[in-house]
């Protein structure tokens, strides 16, 4: 029989709600037949349906890495819930009728094992015809010069607005005038520019939402710096862009290349093109430390963000699924991940700092004391280069305002001596320097989940994982915890 566990099932699910209906079909007993092919690498079942109506669900586990399900449903979720069940009953104690391979399979699996051996020949004569293919495209190379003409076409119109908001001031970004923006914003889209025009978007939100506000002084004050920073950040895109994009068109280098400005600007990076770079790891040791859903109204988009641990190196990356609010029942939706990853070869985003990775292929190995010793390892033993290192990331204005970090500490509470308003917490780390914690605007709480921990002495001597952030109304950094590591666990404190 196969060896399935039940996160290697969740991870392949189209999301959370699907892995429960699965459970409740294995529950209620739904299948009225299971087979097995002799080798163990096709599984097979009849699950009944609504009404009268029986499902022939089939699991096909030629490539173990990539298990391919098919059902007869009307569903368009990939894998569907009845094929998620039937992988579910993997995990029960029953027996297995023994069935041929349908015939039907057997030639997807060869029409398969041909695309990739055509897929593998394109790649080694890609490879060697590389430079003679760019000489006979000059077309091509044509389309590219004009997208990049075309960019900075729509970034000195962009720039145009920027310097009518800073001279005429954020206050004149009502009314009326927030429907020239948000035309604006329309127009960048047509000229290559979805990065910029989410910028415009998020800043009219932004707008917007302090008319609400009224003149609710905190509020105000947060939303005030917030839409402030949104305008810098747009500025800074602005005129970083327009150098490099101007560079590339003197230097005839119109081709995308190793720089964060290209998905900055809405570029989207595929692995392939990763990998071609050198951007990549092979066979990399990941743990999750966090994970949380938010929403981007300016994207339209949901964002599944998780937060990972090189277990080789320290080093610490992020993750990011956007699901598009119009299409979330079609869209796979990602979830927190409690086993050891191990990813064959992992790509990395170009960047600084906490650099976004993607991979396609993955195994899950369970979490031991060992890999817990590993992570806690890596931590840092000092507040000051911690802060010392968020400085030099934070101060880039294209950065995402957090950093995070892994921290060895020897106290959490109220004792610290900077610290006297008992509603606040902080951390002290072995040298008695302590930093403020305090939750970053827009994440999910994490410092009052601290005080609810059911054992105290998560509170000494342990490893903190969280992120770095300025603070614009404390005018210093601060610390919003994300998890507690134990020698044991990974103690999460965002869900």
């Amino acid at each position: 029989m196969k060896h399935l566990t039940e996160q290697q099932i969740a991870a392949m699910a189209p999301n959370a709600s699907a892995v429960a209906n699965a459970k409740k079909i294995v529950k209620s007993g739904g299948f009225t037949h299971l087979a097995r092919s002799a080798d163990d690498t096709f599984y097979m079942g009849d699950c009944k349906g609504s009404g009268s109506s029986v499902y022939s669900v089939s699991v096909d586990f030629i490539d173990e890495a990539a298990p391919v399900c098919r059902c007869s449903c009307p569903s368009r979720q990939f894998p569907c819930k009845h094929g998620l069940a039937l992988m579910l009953k993997l995990l029960e104690d029953e027996p297995w009728e023994t069935c041929e391979i349908p015939q039907t399979i057997l030639d997807k699996r060869a029409r398969k094992e041909a695309r990739e051996e055509k897929k593998e020949e394109k790649g080694r004569t890609d490879g060697e015809a590389k430079k003679s293919t760019k000489a006979s495209k000059p077309a091509s190379l044509a389309a590219r010069t004009k997208k990049l003409k075309k960019q900075l076409d729509g970034l000195a119109m962009a720039e145009s607005m920027v310097n009518e908001l800073l001279n005429a001031g954020l206050a004149t970004l009502k009314g009326s005038s927030l429907k020239t923006y948000q035309d604006l914003a329309k127009q960048l889209g047509d000229y290559y520019l979805p990065g910029p025009e989410r910028l415009i978007r998020t800043l009219i939100l932004q707008m917007q939402d302090l008319e609400k506000a009224g003149v609710e002084n905190g509020i105000r004050e947060r939303g005030i710096a917030e839409s402030a920073g949104t305008l810098v950040r747009l500025r800074a895109l602005i005129r970083k862009s327009r150098a490099w994009l101007t560079e590339k068109l003197e230097q005839g280098n119109v081709e995308d290349e190793n720089s964060v400005l290209y998905e900055e600007l809405g570029g989207i990076w595929t692995l392939d093109r990763l990998n071609e770079l050198g951007l990549k790891k092979e066979n990399a040791r990941l743990l999750q430390l966090s994970f949380q859903e938010s929403c981007d109204m300016a994207r339209k988009e949901l964002v599944d963000q998780g937060w990972w641990i090189d277990l080789d190196s320290g080093e610490l990356s992020v993750t990011c699924h956007y699901r598009p609010l119009k299409a979330l029942k079609y869209v796979k939706e990602e979830d927190s991940v409690s086993d050891m990853v191990r990813v064959p070869c992992l790509s990395y985003y170009p960047g600084t700092g906490n650099r976004r990775i993607r991979w396609d292929r993955q195994e899950f190995e369970p979490v031991t004391s060992a890999v817990m010793s590993e992570v806690r390892a890596h931590a840092c033993a000092s507040v000051k280069e911690a802060v010392k290192a968020a400085k030099n990331e934070l101060k880039n204005t294209l950065s995402s305002g957090r950093y995070g970090c892994l921290l060895s500490y020897a106290l959490i509470g109220h004792s610290a001596e900077e610290l006297t308003d008992e509603t606040t917490l902080g951390l002290m780390d072995h040298d008695n320097t302590t930093i403020r914690l305090a939750d970053r605007p827009g994440d999910q709480p994490g410092v009052f989940r601290l005080t609810q921990l059911p054992d105290p002495g998560f509170l000494e001597n342990q490893v903190l994982f969280g992120v770095l952030w300025y603070s614009t109304e404390l005018h210093a950094i601060c610390l919003h915890p994300y998890a507690v590591i134990t020698d044991q666990a990974v103690v999460r404190l965002l869900y």
